[in-house]
């Protein structure tokens, strides 16, 4: 194995710049050649602030499902209420409004085809009860 130099990118430097002393010592070449320089650049950032908010962006799969399901079941929770307000006779405006919310709540998407199923009949649910709110509250 052959080594050319110390960062192995000077192949073949002539011989006949260096000018040799009786002494063996080492010198340096008479002729002053401009060698090509690179000046040393900073390290390239990974992005910027835009790179970190688009990182604090990205959703996890499982933290949206998580989340999805949850939101599945405060509508549930809000579904049954209204059912036992019904049947003690104690309708109120306050699970109407709850049940607006969990409506707006569930349009989300989950990413998982059966949960969103699942969520998209829970949402008829909470749709349909909305609409017979609509008729006895009003």
């Amino acid at each position: 194995m052959r080594i050319y130099g110390p960062s192995a990118t000077t192949f073949g430097t002539p011989a006949s710049n260096t000018r040799r002393t009786s002494a063996g010592g080492f010198s340096l070449p008479e002729s002053s050649e401009s060698t090509e320089t690179r000046s040393a650049s900073a390290p390239k950032a990974v992005g910027g602030i835009d790179a970190l908010l688009a990182l604090q962006g990205v959703e996890d799969p499982t933290e949206r499902r998580r989340r999805s399901v949850k939101r599945g079941r405060a509508a549930l929770d809000v579904l049954d209420d209204l059912k036992m307000s019904l049947l003690s006779g104690t309708f109120d405006t306050h699970t109407v409004q709850r049940l607006r919310t969990a409506a707006a709540d569930l349009k989300d998407s989950s990413g998982d085809p059966g949960l969103d199923a699942v969520l998209a009949e829970i949402e008829l649910r909470v749709e349909v009860e909305l609409a017979k709110a609509g008729q006895v509250a009003v």
